[in-house]
């Protein structure tokens, strides 16, 4: 009896073995993607400073300068970047349109379901953006019955609909576009984030201000198809290491400016999180 017992628990322990080794084994993304010897990463190249065009007429930005340094960590030696929008991202994913999205994505609970985060490696918060004359709008408080705007599919977007119930939520399939209309008067309002309205304000030499305190602070991290999990492992490290390395704080005060403190303000906001 006490030997068919071991003998029980041995074939168990076995069959328990074989079960974790073959679930570990069976994502071979990265070796495939090393073999091949590229990787298909998405943004929008309309989000600045996370990515846009530059004057070489190539993909550029924070994101961007991640991704690239990210593909070399993980051994990949090409990024092909295909330009989609925020309310394409989780399903260009799921359909294999590409193997990465980067582009200042946030890891809500609605897409954890769908699509794997990464470490994050980058933060941002969302403020209220209005005309330069507008004296009436100072906080949430005073968007009630107001046009606000936001990029489709965003979490500006998101954050609007189910915060600002007494506001009409418009909107805006381009990030440049929802500005272009605040100007014009077709909006009251824009909420984004503060780095991204502020690229564009510069650039574009707009009389757009932003007001009150942050709405709300967000992660943003690398999202990736559901269990691929040695891409995953592989991009965690390389997210981790360029913390600690001051690669993330050297890329972000390129990018977004000298004093922000992108990686001390990851920390804060994962500990919000938690």
């Amino acid at each position: 009896m006490k030997t068919q017992l071991r003998l029980m628990v041995f074939a168990l322990g076995a069959v328990l073995s074989l079960s974790n080794f073959s679930a570990s084994a069976a994502d071979n993304t990265l070796a495939e993607l090393r073999a091949k010897g590229d990787i298909r990463i998405a943004n929008t190249q309309a989000s600045p400073p996370w990515s846009f065009i530059n004057d070489q007429n190539q993909p550029d930005g924070y994101d961007v300068a991640m991704a690239k340094e990210i593909a070399k960590r993980i051994g990949v030696p090409h990024i092909t970047f295909v330009a989609d929008t925020f309310k394409n991202f989780v399903e260009g994913l799921k359909t294999g349109k590409y193997d990465l999205v980067m582009n200042d994505l946030t890891p809500t609970p609605e897409r954890e379901k769908q699509v794997d985060f990464s470490e994050p490696y980058g933060v941002e918060e969302f403020r209220i953006f209005v005309l330069d004359s507008n004296k009436d709008i100072h906080e949430q408080a005073d968007l009630a019955g107001k046009k606000v705007g936001a990029t489709t599919g965003t979490t500006n977007e998101s954050w609007s609909r189910e915060h600002l119930t007494k506001s009409d939520i418009l909107g805006y399939e381009n990030g440049g576009l929802v500005f272009n209309d605040l100007v014009t008067g077709r909006i009251d309002v824009v909420i984004s984030s503060f780095f991204g309205g502020e690229k564009y304000r510069k650039a574009n030499n707009l009389p757009i201000k932003a007001v009150g305190q942050p709405l709300t602070f967000q992660l943003s991290a690398a999202a990736m198809p559901k269990g691929h999990s040695s891409l995953k492992e592989a991009v965690d490290k390389a997210i981790k290491d360029m913390i600690a390395d001051g690669t993330v704080m050297k890329l972000s005060q390129k990018y977004i400016g000298p004093d922000y403190p992108m990686t001390a303000d990851i920390v804060k906001a994962k500990a919000e999180v938690k």
